[in-house]
């Protein structure tokens, strides 16, 4: 066990370095293009234009998101829900040149996300606009470029008509953008699609379907070599192709290669085998390009739930927007990889991207770490759920932005079902569209049958029918997943339900009904899409514990509570889930359920349930925004991480003398825990069956308290608490002492308030500045509490409950990062982050 520990610290380690070079090299031919922009916010119609003059905009490296840099304002159009952070109209412009050795090749920029409502030109020439916020996109350069002279490259983005999103969206280029310099004869973008059949531990069969590009004016005789290699880069498998392409033409040719002893990717060992494409003219090798790929088997099952490799496992599973804190929207592999290494620390095995595309580099650590994911399209169809959002465009680019996603998509081991919607309001049994007209529905779905052929079917309804359509979309794209959606309407009269078209049902929480999911859905497999929604602040305690919290009282009914915190004791929830422990429960012991994806992972910006401003983040997270995990994170350890012996205690111990405290412990691999108090035992508690956690009322008197878990008698481990003195010192604790000099590696420095004795004072909150010198700057700054207005760029902090967060960026420079943190009356901390 210890050595397959290392070796899985040693693969998160490695994780984020492999795919900053896999999106270099993938697909050999890119290059990153995210360099030396110019932006402005603000609109000028003049802006697209090669002469117009930028010299006073600021000048600035991708991926970006404007709004992040913004104040927190009521009257923000995004609302709170939004974060109340702005929006509005920028513009990005960046000249390059081509060599004019080029010539003859085709250009092609890829943008990996824009929000939203992006407009792209060149030299003056518009290319398209693209609406969808988080779709990955791209445009043919070659008609427009000058060759070795400058090229304009001007990007529009509109994100003025709020709000448009339930979450923080964030504004502007805020994934990461390629440029590509192609043989007219190529693999196409996204073009290689790769099957597993026939496999076992002795043998699998791969079937590589590549689709080739010959926008050369002649035909193309080549020839399509691929080669499968391991993880140590020694060939395993080659196949290899002749053919004749038309001029013109866009060929899908299919291959296979067999493997022996193939190594399976797997949760514990993600294995990932590659497969490098090339394509030969002559015998020269034109185009390459790589595709990552892993082996498994898996099925979900109406009885046993979901099965890999043979294995009945649980999907322990968590949802997660994709904002990054105090970073925003702004993509970045180090911060992403970050809340994996977090939320596997936990136990977890399962990311829902929840609700939309996820950024590339998501899935590419998940891949590396082992991960099961839903890949997610939609929030909404066409009917909306706010004023500006995307069901403006639903019906002109569903097909289009649908296609996009699973093509892109497919190849990822770690995707394991497909989600064509979340709680989408076409689900409701009570919704206009049950009566079917065959004029909307030929309308909506296009399915090239008249009116009258529609109105036969039956009488399945418009969004019945618009749930088989995207359905049948996926599965003609990838038919080796299931299709699911997220659906908060559990009755099966639920028009999804009703298409037949979905492989897996999905609820989102109505923990009530998943008993009758076997009764109501014969012969299909289930899956809890979203759960919980539990309520709580990092540091916060409400007593009694054992009394519970519904807030608000109902979903539409304002709330208001003067703390602006919810208890982190597991006795605060939304009305329409359930605390933790009572989900965990269902999920646990129903072998029909294949798991949860737990509302949520991390905390994010917007949707700051239970309240309205100043809150402006939410309180549904395991993990605070800043990365702090609060104590329910321990509750999930004890359950997903048998390996790990865990004794959590809380909460603190400074309270008013006399005070009644209730003392929880989250415990595994023990048969009982023992408290003591200044020494004194408190007694001895042991969980029943169906518990989760021990625990004590005690009287506060200041001193210690110490948990002590035992099985078989012998100690297993222990854990003491210390009443804290006044703040006296700033003690700073780097995830990473190491960095890299690429100008995007981050290091996350903990800020703790320590007595002067070194325990953490559990109410400071003090404010800390920050200097920073040499080899990088302040990338944000943060302490996890949902109604604090100060701004996340920024070079200081108040600490919340004792924390707060400083994100270091490397600028391109190696050598040393040294930062300092002083607070007024405090000995101040410094830590050093080595650059190479």
């Amino acid at each position: 066990m210890k050595k397959l520990l290392l070796l899985l610290i040693g693969a998160f380690l490695l994780a984020g370095c492999r795919v900053s070079e896999e999106r270099a090299r993938n697909n050999r031919r890119q290059q990153d293009f995210t360099a030396d922009w110019a932006f402005c916010l603000g609109d000028d119609t003049l802006a697209a234009r090669p002469d117009y003059n930028d010299a006073a905009w600021r000048r600035l490296n991708l991926p970006h998101d404007w709004a992040i840099e913004g104040e927190f304002e009521q009257n923000n159009p995004s609302g709170t829900s939004g974060g109340a952070l702005p929006g509005g109209v920028g513009w990005y412009r960046k000249t390059f040149v081509v060599d004019k050795a080029d010539k003859g090749k085709l250009l092609r920029i890829d943008f990996d996300g824009v929000y939203m409502n992006s407009t792209v030109y060149i030299n003056g020439h518009k290319l398209g606009t693209r609406p969808y916020g988080y779709i990955s996109f791209g445009y043919d350069l070659t008609p427009y470029i000058k060759w070795g002279e400058k090229n304009l490259l001007a990007v529009r983005v509109d994100n003025a008509e709020q709000p448009n999103s339930r979450w923080y969206s964030g504004c502007g280029i805020y994934r990461n953008v390629w440029l590509s310099k192609l043989h007219p004869v190529h693999v196409a973008q996204w073009g290689t699609f790769v099957t597993a059949e026939e496999v076992s531990k002795n043998s699998a069969r791969l079937l590589l379907r590549t689709t080739l590009d010959n926008e050369s004016d002649a035909d193309a005789a080549l020839e399509l070599v691929s080669e499968l290699t391991d993880e140590n880069g020694v060939v395993v498998g080659k196949a290899s192709d002749t053919l004749t392409i038309a001029k013109g033409i866009r060929h899908e040719t299919l291959q296979e290669i067999s493997v022996a002893d193939p190594e399976l990717w797997s949760i514990e060992r993600p294995y990932l085998y590659n497969i490098k494409t090339e394509v030969r003219l002559a015998g020269k090798t034109v185009d390459t390009y790589d595709t990552p790929y892993g082996i498994r088997t898996f099925c979900f099952d109406a009885e046993k739930g979901f099965i890999l490799n043979g294995k009945q496992v649980k999907i322990n599973g968590v949802c997660m927007h994709h904002d990054l804190g105090c970073l925003g929207a702004a993509v970045n592999t180090r911060a992403i990889e970050r809340q994996l290494e977090i939320l596997k620390e936990m136990g977890c095995n399962g990311i829902r991207c929840a609700h939309n595309p996820p950024a590339p580099e998501l899935l590419e650590l998940c891949d590396r770490m082992g991960f099961i994911v839903m890949d997610e399209t939609f929030d909404m169809w066409r009917k909306k759920k706010t004023a500006y959002d995307y069901s403006r465009y639903f019906n002109e680019w569903h097909e289009r932005d649908l296609t996009d996603l699973i093509v892109r998509d497919r190849n990822h081991p770690s995707i394991f079902i497909w989600s064509i919607g979340n709680e989408v309001l076409e689900q409701w049994t009570d919704a206009k569209a049950d009566t079917l007209s065959p004029e909307e529905a030929n309308l909506v779905l296009n399915f090239g049958r008249s009116p009258d052929m529609l109105a036969r079917e039956g009488e399945m309804s418009v969004n019945s029918l618009l749930t088989k359509k995207l359905a049948d979309m996926v599965k003609k794209l990838d038919p080796t997943r299931p299709v699911t959606a997220g659906c908060n309407e559990p009755n099966p009269y639920n028009h999804l339900f009703r298409s037949g078209a979905l492989d897996v049902i999905g609820f989102n929480y109505h923990d009530d009904w998943f008993a009758g999911v076997p009764r109501n859905f014969p012969g299909k497999s289930f899956i809890v899409t979203e759960s919980v929604s539990g309520l709580m602040t990092r540091g916060y305690y409400r007593m009694p514990s054992d009394s519970m919290y519904i807030w608000p009282e109902r979903w539409d009914k304002p709330f208001y509570d003067a703390s602006f915190s919810c208890s982190s004791y597991d006795n605060c929830h939304a009305p329409w889930g359930n605390r933790h422990e009572g989900t965990l429960r269902h999920v646990k012991n129903n072998d029909f359920i294949s798991g949860q994806y737990i509302w949520t992972g991390f905390d994010y910006i917007g949707e700051p349930t239970p309240y309205g401003w100043p809150a402006r983040s939410s309180y549904f997270g395991i993990v605070d925004l800043a990365g702090f995990p609060k104590d329910i994170y321990y509750l999930y350890q004890s359950e997903w991480r048998p390996d790990k012996n865990v004794l959590h205690l809380f909460p603190h111990w400074n309270w008013t003398p006399g005070q009644d405290i209730d003392l929880w412990a989250y415990y595994n691999n023990a048969d009982e825990v023992e408290l003591f108090v200044n020494g004194a035992s408190q007694g001895v508690r042991s969980k029943g069956k169906d518990d989760f956690h021990v625990m004590w009322r005690v009287r506060y008197e200041p001193g210690s308290i110490k948990a002590v878990s035992r099985k078989g008698g012998k100690v297993v481990a222990e854990q003491e608490i210390s009443t804290a003195g006044e703040p006296a010192q700033i003690r700073l604790a780097p995830d990473k002492s190491t960095i890299s000099a690429d100008g995007k590696d981050l290091s996350f420095v903990t800020v703790e308030i320590l007595d002067k004795d070194g325990n953490l004072c559990p109410n400071a909150e003090n404010d800390v500045t920050f200097a920073v010198a040499d080899a990088g700057f302040i990338a944000g700054v943060d302490n996890g509490n949902p109604v604090s207005l100060e701004k996340f760029k920024a070079n200081h902090r108040k600490a919340f409950y004792g924390k707060c967060l400083v994100v270091l960026q490397n600028n391109g420079q190696s050598g040393s990062i040294r930062l300092t943190a002083a607070a007024d009356g405090l000995k101040q901390g410094a830590a050093v982050v080595k650059v190479n």
